[in-house]
């Protein structure tokens, strides 16, 4: 068996995940694969913790202690993406 990283990294996530199939795989290049999978793992990790509450996350910590270190990368990154979503101009002249 091969035990180079590709197959392991790149292509079973690809296949697994996001259901692509092998001849999907090797006509795609390489640096969309990668784009791609990069995107669903940023994906992934920016809703890994949908649904939990700062309170369901003091109680958790509680247990398990490095709960806590996930779940402020789990914001970092919600913040990061959804940045003045909530906000909504109310006017043209409040954009500028």
């Amino acid at each position: 068996m091969n035990e180079a990283p590709e197959p392991v990294l790149l292509f079973i996530p690809l296949m697994a995940e996001l259901g692509m199939s092998w001849n999907e795989i090797i006509t795609t290049p390489r640096f969309i694969l990668e784009g791609i999978l990069s995107s669903y793992m940023e994906y992934t990790q920016l809703h890994s913790m949908d649904g939990y509450t700062d309170t369901d996350i003091s109680e958790i910590a509680k247990q398990k202690p490095q709960i806590r270190s996930t779940w402020i990368k789990y914001m970092e990154k919600k913040r990061k993406y959804y940045k003045g979503a909530e906000q909504k101009a109310k006017s043209f002249k409040d954009i500028l």
